[in-house]
């Protein structure tokens, strides 16, 4: 049993500003004259499934084929590569069924087959969640988290939730086929509705599980959204079926109508795919992805649908596969800083036979700056000491007195700057 229950959006009053958000705030539920114009409470009972598919069937129909991650591409990124470590949100078809369009988190956009590029925002408060076509392919809308909309093509701004304080972030978003506006759904199943019709929400209602995406009737006669245990919501259109009391191995994370049947499916984050009132056409349910689905789209004429991994790896089923985008090569690892060499130090005598009652001076050169030094001097059994520091550059000269040296006896200078030492001789005469 599904309950929809909407809380009517109202959006007569909601001005959009240079910026491309509406200023007008939400008051979802908050007054009885919303409330009298709640949408009908519809309590849609189903107890025959038309046609439920296990996830994890393998076999394809004849004609389907899977393509694997990045098995080739002839996708047009006129806004550069998908920069490295980004994730593809969302995937929408050309009208005519022979390209589409893919966007990543960051809003950049790739164009494959004959789907042409309009461009990609140069900068995001928060981050894209969906990409939606217009109603004849000559354009798309780009949705954030926070319902800014960006519009390409051409695509019309009709409002946005950007300048809302939202419950929940927008998840997914809808064009309307009848009228060109648009439906907004957030993670609590909260619908925004610009220039389309309200039909119902689920904003008032306690959910299972959040709401991850929503689609629309082919003629615009009502929207179905989807909660991440497969539960449906269906305003104006039928309830075929759901997977809210299955065990799924992995979450729903999009669906799409069927545009032949009116039916729809549902497909998992590992590509399983339920289909109701629709045909089965296959999935990646039984293949190991190297990263999770996370939307899907239909042909326009419903003979086939594709879905979308996070990396960018597109899986076509009955239908064309037009290449996947092209993602920036990981930024080369900074190198290694070079090795510090140790300490060191070496020592010369000014004079290295002086006389006896005469001074003489150890020149030190080292690679410790602004340190103390230590000058040791060993003369048969008398060790003297004298001290110093080097300058800026490493460098001192110590001077000390020689008195009843014995000519020709050496005497061994060492030296010690910080942890480096070095040694020298000389020889009174």
């Amino acid at each position: 049993m599904t309950l929809s229950l909407g809380i009517r959006r109202t959006d007569s009053q909601l001005k959009p500003t240079r910026n491309g958000r509406s200023s007008k705030s939400d008051s979802r539920g908050k007054t009885r004259a919303e409330r009298s114009k709640m949408a009908a409470c519809a309590l849609v009972v189903t107890t025959a499934i038309l046609s439920l598919t296990s996830a994890v069937t393998s076999s394809t129909p004849s004609g389907a084929t899977a393509v694997k991650a990045h098995g080739g591409s002839t996708c047009s990124q006129p806004g550069g590569d998908f920069a490295y470590g980004s994730s593809v949100v969302g995937i929408a078809g050309t009208h005519d069924g022979g390209g589409y369009w893919i966007v990543n988190n960051l809003g950049q956009v790739a164009a494959c087959g004959d789907a042409a590029f309009y461009g990609q925002p140069a900068s995001l408060n928060k981050p894209i969640v969906g990409i939606s076509a217009t109603n004849d392919g000559k354009g798309y809308f780009l949705v954030a988290s926070d319902g800014g909309i960006f519009t390409y093509g051409d695509a019309r701004f009709h409002g946005s939730t950007g300048a809302l304080k939202l419950n929940l972030p927008i998840v997914g978003m809808a064009v309307d086929p009848a009228t060109g506006g648009y439906w907004l759904v957030a993670g609590d199943g909260g619908i925004f509705a610009f220039d389309a019709p309200f039909l119902g929400s689920t904003g008032a209602i306690r959910l299972n599980r959040p709401v991850v995406g929503m689609t629309v009737a082919p003629h615009g006669n009502g929207y179905w959204f989807v909660a991440s245990d497969g539960g449906i919501f269906a305003y104006g259109v039928p309830f075929y079926g759901s997977t809210g009391n299955l065990n799924l191995n992995q979450p729903i994370v999009g669906m799409a109508v069927d545009a032949a049947t009116g039916g729809y499916w549902l497909v998992a984050a590992d590509g399983g795919i339920f289909a109701f009132h629709a045909p089965f056409f296959g999935s990646t349910g039984a293949i190991v992805l190297n990263e999770p689905i996370v939307g899907m789209a239909a042909t326009p004429s419903g003979a086939g649908y594709r879905f979308i991994a996070a990396d960018g790896g597109v899986f076509s089923f009955h239908t064309g596969f037009f290449g996947t985008p092209t993602f920036a090569s990981p930024p080369q690892p900074m190198p290694p800083p070079p090795p510090t060499a140790a300490p060191s130090c070496s020592v010369s005598m000014s004079d290295p036979n002086p006389s006896d009652y005469t001074d003489d001076t150890a020149n030190i050169t080292s690679t410790v700056p602004n340190s103390a030094v230590t000058v040791t001097k060993y003369y048969k059994t008398v060790t003297s000491y004298d001290s110093g520091a080097t300058d800026a550059s490493g460098n001192a000269a110590i001077s000390f007195y020689i008195s009843g040296a014995t000519p020709g006896f050496q005497v061994t200078v060492t030296v010690n700057v910080g942890s480096a030492t070095c040694s020298t001789s000389f020889t009174p005469q």
